[in-house]
């Protein structure tokens, strides 16, 4: 069926609106050409290739791998040039500061609701309770590269971390927040000098349209990087040990359902929309996350989606990569749920006052370790070290399913940050709440599939005079 098809009318630092650019498009497009069902293809064809030729199957790991350096290769520029547009465009500069403030407040509050959510659940469902494990029979060779001395990053350490050492050596290494840091500091800086209309302002936004469509021809090629993603999952650790533990993985998939469609959905549904058409609003990514177990695979793609729901620029580029380090919800839930399964299997009791001051550390070094490879291992390690009667050497027990539970972890993590982005963006009042109904409601086939060509048209659009439109 024929649709109407839109154009978007707006500056770098308003909402987006939309309005009909002409009657009628040529239909969908077929089935095979869209992203959803090319990646879904992709991974049921990794599930059997690593299930029945699991040695092929884990060599297929340099096609995930490639597909992932692919996006990071962007990420940095991309939040450079879209902070920078954001702010230097800014007519009122306190507001930066105050979406900053809004969002942090936000990720406290929602990441602690998920440790709790976390901590309830584990001790309703007991996955642990009966397995009777010794924790010296465990072979803890495994986890040592988690549990050596200096792998946790200390909160001094972590807040001068993000301090570059110099602006080459952030892009380079790609540390989002280091980039984000001198983002700001760009961004104030050239609106101090002129901001919109300046060259150096051009360069950059032209810059930024540039750099999203180079985003467009790499996710032509997410299908194969999440087939060889799971390829390698499946080929590596095998379905069997799916089953070894699968209480506990299903007790934390059902917790990360209940934490996304409940308190994501009140969360979502007091702001005005509902968090089932935004999942669905995001299904493409979603599948990529899945493939790939890496929520950062789909950053740049998020951008783009939440300006196109009517998110300001400056929001969604403050909001989404300090999201990636202070609101990972779904590792929130992880770390709490692991530290009192593994209490649960080696018959370690804790009371309430324990469990208590479990959930307090895990408050404080669950921000420690943001970015760091590995940083679910390396928290939990921490933690438990923090509170002294969970035996650490527990962590050998899940360390076979882990890679199966990062999955969840990523998907909840991105929809958590997704979600945060239009709640502050709705309380700095910087959220076109008809353009996010009608985009969540009723998103077009471009929207879903392709959303740097209508952040193209916003540009085009741009140059029409007012009374033109």
């Amino acid at each position: 069926m024929a649709r109407a098809r839109f154009v978007l009318i707006a500056s770098a630092n308003q909402p987006l609106s939309r309005r009909p650019l002409m009657s009628s498009t040529p239909g969908r497009k077929p089935l095979y050409k869209s992203l959803y069902v090319q990646v879904l293809t992709a991974v049921a064809l990794g599930v059997f290739l690593g299930h029945f030729f699991p040695q092929t199957g884990a060599d297929m790991k340099p096609l995930g791998d490639a597909f992932i350096k692919l996006i990071k290769m962007i990420i940095a520029p991309i939040i450079f040039c879209t902070v920078v547009v954001g702010i230097a465009g800014m007519e009122d500069m306190k507001k930066v500061g105050k979406t900053g403030g809004l969002a942090l407040l936000y990720f406290e509050v929602v990441s602690t609701v998920a440790l709790i959510i976390g901590l309830v659940v584990v001790n309703l469902l007991q996955p642990g309770s009966g397995m009777h494990v010794d924790p010296a029979s465990l072979d803890t060779k495994g986890i040592a590269a988690y549990t050596a001395p200096g792998k946790m990053q200390g909160t001094v350490d972590f807040l001068l971390n993000i301090i570059p050492t110099s602006v080459i050596d952030a892009f380079a290494k790609g540390e989002i927040l280091q980039v984000l840091l001198f983002s700001v500091l760009f961004g104030f800086a050239l609106h101090k000098f002129g901001g919109r209309g300046t060259m150096v302002f051009d360069l950059i936004e032209k810059t930024s349209h540039v750099l999203f469509d180079i985003v467009a021809i790499i996710m032509k090629v997410a299908p194969i990087g999440a087939f060889g993603a799971m390829a390698f999952t499946i080929g590596k650790y095998g379905v069997d040990s799916l089953f070894s533990l699968g209480k506990l993985m299903g007790a934390f998939y059902v917790t990360c359902l209940i934490f996304v469609f409940g308190v994501l959905g009140i969360i979502s549904r007091l702001h005005g929309f509902s968090v089932w058409r935004f999942v669905r609003y995001i299904k493409e990514e979603l599948l990529i996350v899945l493939g790939t177990s890496s929520s950062e695979s789909v950053l740049p793609r998020m951008m783009e989606k939440l300006e196109n729901l009517g998110a300001r620029k400056s929001v969604v580029g403050l909001v989404i990569p300090t999201g990636y380090s202070f609101n990972l919800d779904g590792t929130s839930i992880y770390l709490t749920m692991a530290a009192v399964f593994i209490a649960q299997a080696t018959d370690t009791p804790m009371d309430l006052t324990q469990q208590l001051t479990l959930l307090a550390v895990l408050l404080l070094t669950s921000k420690g370790a943001a970015g760091i490879t590995g940083s679910g291992f390396i928290v939990l390690a921490a933690t438990l070290s923090a509170v002294g009667h969970v035996p650490v050497a527990g962590l050998a027990l899940i360390l076979g399913i882990d890679r199966f539970m990062s999955e969840a972890r990523a998907l909840t993590n991105l929809v958590g940050n997704g979600v945060a982005t239009l709640v502050v963006a709705k309380w700095t009042g910087d959220l076109d709440m008809e353009r996010l109904t009608q985009g969540l409601a009723n998103p077009t086939t471009i929207e879903a599939q392709e959303p740097e060509v209508l952040l193209d048209q916003k540009v085009a659009t741009m140059a029409v005079p007012a009374d033109a439109r």
